[in-house]
C-alpha cells in the first residue's frame, strides 16, 4: 500500500504552522498580542517537525520544501507589515526579504542538484560557517528564533506607548542576532552561487570531452 506523504506527522505539523501564520497575519492590524503569539508559536513548531521526521522516519523532500517555504513566506509577510508600520525603513526590510529568499532558494536548489534531500543537509567539507550553522542545533535555533523575535519585537514596539528597559535590551540582543543571520544568508548566497557555477563548469567540461 502506498504511503500518503501528505499525512505524515511532520507535514501535519507544517500545515498547523501555516494556519497559525495565516491567523497571525489576519490579527496583525487590530490584535498585536494575539498576532505575536500565533506567529511565534508557528515559528517554534519549526523545531518539532524536524524531530518528528527523524523519530518517525518520515523525512521527505515535500516536507523539506514545505518547511522552507513556510519560513520564508511567514517572515516576508511580517516584514511587509513592518514596512507599513515603519515606512522610512522599508528599503531595509526589502533588502532583508530579497536576501532571505534568494539565498535560501539558491542554496536549496544547489543542494537538490547535488542530491541532498534538504537544504539543511550540507557537505561537511564545505563552508565552515554553514557547517556550524546547520550541524549545531543550538546555534540554528538561536539564530532563527532570535531573528524572528527581533521582527516581532519591532511589531510589538509600535503598539507600546513606552516599552520597559528589558524590552529595549532584548530588542538590541535580537537585533545583533538578526544582523549575524543576515550575514550568514549572504554566505549562503555566495556559497550556493559558487556551487552552481562549479557544477556548470564540470558539466560543460564533460560535454566538451564527449565531443
Amino acid at each position: 500500500m502506498t504511503e500518503n506523504i501528505f499525512l505524515f506527522v511532520p507535514n501535519l505539523i507544517g500545515y498547523a504552522r501555516i494556519v497559525l501564520a495565516l491567523l497571525s497575519f489576519y490579527l496583525m492590524p487590530f490584535s498585536p498580542w494575539n498576532a505575536t503569539f500565533c506567529y511565534l508559536l508557528s515559528s517554534l513548531l519549526d523545531s518539532f517537525d524536524g524531530h518528528a521526521a527523524r523519530a518517525l522516519n518520515q523525512s521527505t523532500k515535500f516536507g523539506a520544501m514545505l518547511d522552507m517555504l513556510t519560513d520564508r513566506c511567514a517572515t516576508m509577510c511580517l516584514l511587509v507589515n513592518l514596512s507599513l508600520l515603519y515606512p522610512s525603513y522599508t528599503f531595509l526590510f526589502q533588502l532583508s526579504m530579497c536576501l532571505d529568499i534568494a539565498s535560501h532558494w539558491l542554496h536549496l536548489h544547489s543542494s537538490t542538484v547535488k542530491g541532498f534531500s534538504s537544504h539543511k543537509t550540507i557537505d561537511l567539507s564545505g563552508n565552515p560557517v554553514l557547517r556550524l550553522y546547520y550541524t549545531s542545533k543550538p546555534v540554528l535555533f538561536v539564530m532563527c528564533m532570535g531573528n524572528e523575535l527581533f521582527f516581532c519585537l519591532l511589531y510589538v514596539a509600535h503598539h507600546l506607548e513606552q516599552p520597559a528597559a528589558w524590552f529595549f535590551y532584548l530588542q538590541v540582543l535580537c537585533g545583533i542576532i538578526c544582523v549575524v543571520k543576515s550575514l550568514i544568508s549572504l554566505v549562503h548566497l555566495v556559497t550556493a552561487s559558487q556551487n552552481m557555477a562549479a557544477m556548470d563548469a564540470a558539466e560543460r567540461e564533460s560535454a566538451a570531452k564527449s565531443h
